[in-house]
């Protein structure tokens, strides 16, 4: 097939749409299909490659990670995208690429499909909070049903999704496709490395968190649990491995609740090597958002060996129900404490999961997800 990709977020830009279509694409390409991709440029991004049509984008006022491309810059290679034979637009974020993605879909007289990765209704408040919860949540949900109804299919990360966009009022084609992961790649990694690069006392129990430093993510109740946690287990650490716009405020929290000694904010890593060893270096990886589609991280930690300390809302139930390689906790901070030290003082039960983690993020594999798009593709 020859598939032309679109989205508003890309590498370096670091989250799980960029990897999610990062991923798909290798897969995509290692089968013989083509993949071509419209994402933003990024200042000091000198990357080149061929597939990846970069577009000039402007820096998003409060948001300096992401930018916005124009539109026009975009239509108007509908002319040389015409050329290609496409076979199906893949549009992977809402905003610009998704509204430029129908009309290129339309202009070349192929279907398209929407992967609805992020869910609106639990995100929108954190940014607009003069405006009532309530009515927030009605209009993300009219946004999200009336996007999803303009493609002819939907991929949703996780059952749950399916459900909400169902209950949005979306009617056409849904398909659950999560993300699968080369669980070979995070095998081995250097954590002692990472320890003595980052300044992180060999000693440590380390707790490690990688995401977007946003409020949406929770990360609040992490710094409440280390809090906790330190009690009885004083050398703990906690790596928040990330960038994001609540990154000053948790480290301000962090700061008042006396965790100097036991909170570690690294920014963002490569993910081809000091992620991995990120990984490797950490006891237990733990995670509290509660609005995830999927929760790439956590099958990333588990396929390195660490095991898991997690909430199961949202996406992250279809990844962590029937797991014993994860602990999942109610999202109380006692429960969520407790869990972590039997974890720790346990070595004949923290070996057991370790060893159930890398088995089960082997189940993830993909190459055999990637074989279910494409399968989806021809249905469309």
């Amino acid at each position: 097939m020859n598939i032309l990709m679109i989205s508003d977020v890309y590498f370096p830009r670091i989250n799980g749409v960029s990897t999610s279509i990062q991923t798909f694409k290798a897969e995509f390409e290692k089968f013989g299909h083509r993949v071509t991709l419209i994402a933003p440029e990024y200042t000091g991004n000198d990357s080149h490659d061929d597939s990846i049509i970069r577009i000039p984008a402007r820096t998003i006022p409060y948001d300096p990670e992401d930018r916005m491309m124009k539109s026009s810059n975009i239509t108007r290679l509908i002319p040389q995208l015409k050329l290609h034979d496409f076979d199906i637009v893949h549009i992977q974020t809402p905003f610009v690429a998704h509204y430029t993605g129908i009309k290129i879909a339309k202009a070349l007289g192929i279907p398209c499909v929407i992967t609805y990765h992020t869910l609106f209704e639990e995100y929108l408040y954190h940014y607009i909070p003069i405006i009532p919860k309530q009515i927030l949540k009605f209009f993300a949900r009219r946004f999200s049903s009336s996007q999803c109804n303009q493609a002819q299919g939907i991929v949703a990360p996780s059952s749950i999704i399916v459900d909400l966009l169902k209950s949005y009022g979306v009617k056409n084609n849904i398909r659950i496709i999560p993300t699968g992961i080369n669980s070979n790649k995070f095998e081995t990694g250097n954590g002692e490395k990472f320890k003595a690069d980052f300044k992180i006392p060999s000693n440590n129990k380390v707790l490690l968190n990688v995401s977007r430093v946003a409020f949406e993510k929770n990360i609040g109740l992490l710094l409440e649990v280390v809090n906790k946690v330190k009690h009885q287990i004083p050398e703990v650490m906690l790596i928040i491995a990330g960038e994001g716009p609540a990154k000053n405020v948790y480290m301000q929290k962090a700061k008042d609740l006396g965790l100097d000694d036991n909170i570690s904010f690294v920014g963002y890593l490569d993910r081809d090597s000091e992620l991995i060893d990120c990984y490797h270096s950490a006891d237990i990886f733990v995670f509290s958002s509660v609005t995830e589609t999927q929760g790439l991280v956590l099958l990333e930690s588990m396929a390195a060996g660490t095991p898991v300390v997690s909430v199961a809302a949202m996406g992250t139930k279809d990844i962590l129900t029937g797991c014993d390689g994860a602990k999942i906790t109610n999202g109380e901070i006692n429960d969520f404490c407790s869990k972590i030290v039997s974890l720790l003082k346990n070595q004949q039960a923290y070996e057991q999961t370790k060893l159930a983690a890398v088995q089960y993020a082997e189940q993830w594999d993909s190459a055999t997800l990637a074989d279910n798009m494409l399968e989806f593709y021809q249905q469309v």
